[in-house]
């Protein structure tokens, strides 16, 4: 269920429908966006939606999903609530975390042979983390894309975050990565962009304690893979599978939202 706090966020982005629309009534918005939500933490096939929660049919809410992602409605959701938690506090950016993770996947773009799951299709998704693992930019790729080729687009791709006096913030710091991330030129762009990289070179041993600071990216893949519709990715369009990326990681930002206000 959405509750009245997180629906009146989210409630003024959504796009409005003509006031002539042909055909019946539309399903109420908030009442498609829990059916939307469902379908993400339980992972069930849109045609399986039980139309007894009163959510609509799973059509309905897959093209109000549709909709609602070309409007840009939960990336300004995102942003809404980064900034919450950075004026509240919350957001630690003295350094951030990149990793990988894995997922199966059924084909489609983005897709391509797991090194790790004896190279069935999959895909993986990337993404940095703030000191307490909140993840401001998550990407999706192919399962066989190299890890350092990403490096600098999760750096990049991360928003600017209002909440605090002064100039929107989208740089931390420092920059922690284990050696999937070791590049001579991306420590020079990281340098370049006031970044401190932080990154362990292969051949040599791991940086001391690095994996104490680094906890907090797989504490991070275990908070975004419980909604199990990013466990396993069905949809054959990445922007589509992206559109569930996005609310789940607003959710994760709205419960620590929560969490320090309560």
């Amino acid at each position: 269920m959405v509750d009245d706090d997180l629906w009146a966020l989210i409630e003024p982005l959504l796009p409005p429908w003509p006031e002539r629309s042909p055909g019946p009534r539309p399903v109420a918005d908030r009442l498609c966006l829990q059916g939307i939500l469902y379908i993400l933490f339980n992972d069930i096939a849109w045609q399986l939606l039980p139309l007894e929660l009163g959510f609509g049919s799973g059509q309905t809410c897959w093209r109000r999903l549709e909709r609602w992602q070309k409007a840009g409605v939960f990336d300004q959701l995102y942003r809404i609530l980064l900034a919450e938690l950075n004026a509240a506090g919350q957001l630690d950016w003295s350094r951030a975390c990149v990793d990988g993770s894995h997922i199966r996947a059924k084909g489609g773009a983005d897709t391509g042979p797991s090194p790790v799951d004896r190279r069935k299709t999959g895909s993986q998704h990337r993404l940095i983390c703030d000191g307490r693992g909140t993840p401001p930019k998550v990407i999706t790729t192919a399962a066989n894309v190299n890890d350092v080729t990403q490096t600098l687009a999760l750096v990049d791709g991360i928003p600017p975050v209002a909440g605090r006096p002064g100039r929107p913030r989208r740089r931390p710091e420092a920059l922690l990565g284990d050696k999937g991330y070791d590049s001579n030129p991306n420590r020079g762009e990281l340098r370049k962009r006031r970044i401190l990289p932080v990154i362990s070179r292969k051949g040599c041993p791991n940086i001391k304690d690095m994996g104490k600071l680094r906890h907090v990216v797989e504490q991070t893949f275990a908070l975004l893979h419980q909604f199990k519709r990013l466990a396993v990715r069905w949809e054959r369009r990445t922007e589509l599978h992206d559109a569930f990326v996005s609310p789940a990681c607003s959710l994760i930002c709205w419960r620590r939202l929560k969490k320090h206000r309560s």
